[in-house]
């Protein structure tokens, strides 16, 4: 009794109650080993240090956003298409299984990545984007799945939150390899932060497996269950093409991604070019890594807190104050000299940045259909990796032309403005009422099938 009364409870409120969701939040921890020790933290300064070695600080810069802008461009092709297959057959999960094995292959392919092999690393830094990318369309579509209504902000919170818990295991881990590379028994620097792309490969692997046993595959909606084979793809692309068609029904969900877009862009030009940009400014590796740390360690409280708050202050209301802080975050970096200048950047970012996307997430998990979650989140994941390309584009661009990033920093603010003025528009509770009527409609058209 005791026990049940001091644990179940609290991970209840803190949206891990039940086995899946906790299985389901464990992939977050197993992905984002992938975005913190490689996306955020090792591979732009090795791709800067070593893959271009000899090549001037803002050449590497151009070419890795470049290279990230196309990779997060095919999948945002591919996303919607991908989802809308996967709303046809109940394959989500054999899905997410298929682009978890591609980035597991290359997390590890990248150790083989050497002096001068700028093309090689940027080519399968660019397939792990898409790896990591395209296997969260078919996780988050899950969300509304495995969550209850009442659940969506506190579950979608606490995967981001145990995103930062791996995340800065791994990546402490992982800092104390390439600082002290002899206690591993490695040679150098270099072999440890390769090493280190290894183990993001087996971190991956291993703590994907609870999704998979735990959480179950979502049915086919009726409507949904047709043709197999090319025919289903065929009939995938007329779904898709249908629920652009419907979008004018959807119209809140439409606008809360466009709003997303934009703010999203700034976060993400954030968590990506933000390494880059302090070995620019010639910051020592192991300052970003710490900063990197500081973020998951401030962020593991913090977005637990953001689905508490939500619950207070309502969901959108907790975006804003977001969105707010990012505005301070962009102004402070465009001053940001010291370390620790970018250590207290660092701690502003991880008050926000999992609390933010976490309730962006589950506010857009409120206003769409259950049926067709794959291919909303497909539509999701287009305006999301969008915002990727248009954010580390921006960057390259003034990078290119002041021979800086420093200027690309106030560009930033004007994303977190107008993001956050379209989001101001979105009425909330349409969007929910349009959702609750596809999803009554979905159960009548079950229940008619099942009495037939």
């Amino acid at each position: 009794m005791y026990r049940r009364f001091t644990n179940v409870p609290i991970l209840e409120r803190i949206g891990l109650g039940r086995p899946e969701l906790r299985a389901w939040a464990m992939y977050d921890w197993a992905n984002s080993a992938f975005v913190t020790t490689i996306i955020s933290g090792l591979f732009p300064p090795y791709f800067a240090a070593v893959a271009c070695k000899g090549v001037a600080d803002d050449v590497a810069t151009f070419r890795l956003a470049l290279g990230t802008s196309i990779a997060l461009a095919f999948i945002a092709i591919l996303s919607p298409i991908l989802g809308a297959v996967a709303d046809r057959a109940p394959i989500k999960k054999k899905m997410l299984a298929g682009f978890t094995t591609l980035g597991v292959i290359v997390s590890c392919a990248l150790a083989t990545v050497g002096t001068g092999d700028w093309v090689l690393g940027l080519v399968l830094f660019g397939v792990g984007n898409i790896a990591a990318n395209g296997a969260f369309v078919f996780y988050d579509s899950l969300l509304p799945h495995v969550a209850r209504e009442d659940e969506l902000d506190r579950v979608s919170a606490a995967g981001y939150a145990l995103g930062y818990v791996g995340g800065a295991v791994l990546l402490i881990v992982n800092a104390m390899m390439v600082m002290h590379p002899a206690w591993f028994g490695l040679a150098d620097k270099g072999a440890a932060v390769r090493w280190s792309f290894v183990t993001v490969g087996v971190w991956w692997a291993v703590f994907a497996i609870p999704l998979f046993r735990r959480v179950a595959e979502p049915r086919v909606a009726p409507a949904l269950d047709g043709p197999r084979g090319l025919a289903m793809v065929g009939a995938a692309f007329r779904d898709l093409g249908q629920t652009f068609r419907e979008l004018r029904r959807y119209r809140q969900a439409m606008l809360l991604l466009v709003a997303f877009l934009i703010y999203n862009d700034g976060i993400g030009t954030i968590i990506r070019m933000a390494t880059v940009y302090g070995h620019e400014i010639g910051l020592e590796s192991g300052a970003m890594i710490t900063a990197l740390i500081l973020v998951q360690l401030v962020g593991i409280p913090a977005t637990f807190g953001f689905g508490a708050l939500a619950a207070k202050i309502g969901t959108r209301a907790a975006i804003f104050l977001g969105i707010g802080v990012y505005c301070g975050v962009a102004i402070y970096g465009f001053f940001l000299k010291t370390q620790l200048d970018f250590y207290i950047l660092a701690s502003l970012v991880g008050l926000v940045q999992g609390g933010t996307q976490a309730l962006s997430r589950s506010l857009f998990a409120r206003m769409i259909p259950k049926a067709k979650s794959s291919e909303f989140f497909g539509l999701f994941a287009v305006f999301e990796k969008f915002a990727g390309i248009f954010g580390p584009a921006v960057f390259a661009a003034a990078t290119a032309i002041f021979g800086s990033s420093r200027p690309a920093i106030l560009s930033i603010i004007a994303f977190f403005l107008i993001g956050g003025a379209l989001l101001a528009t979105v009425d909330v509770k349409a969007g929910q009422a349009a959702a609750e009527a596809a999803n009554a409609e979905a159960n009548r058209a079950e229940a008619a099938d099942g009495a037939t």
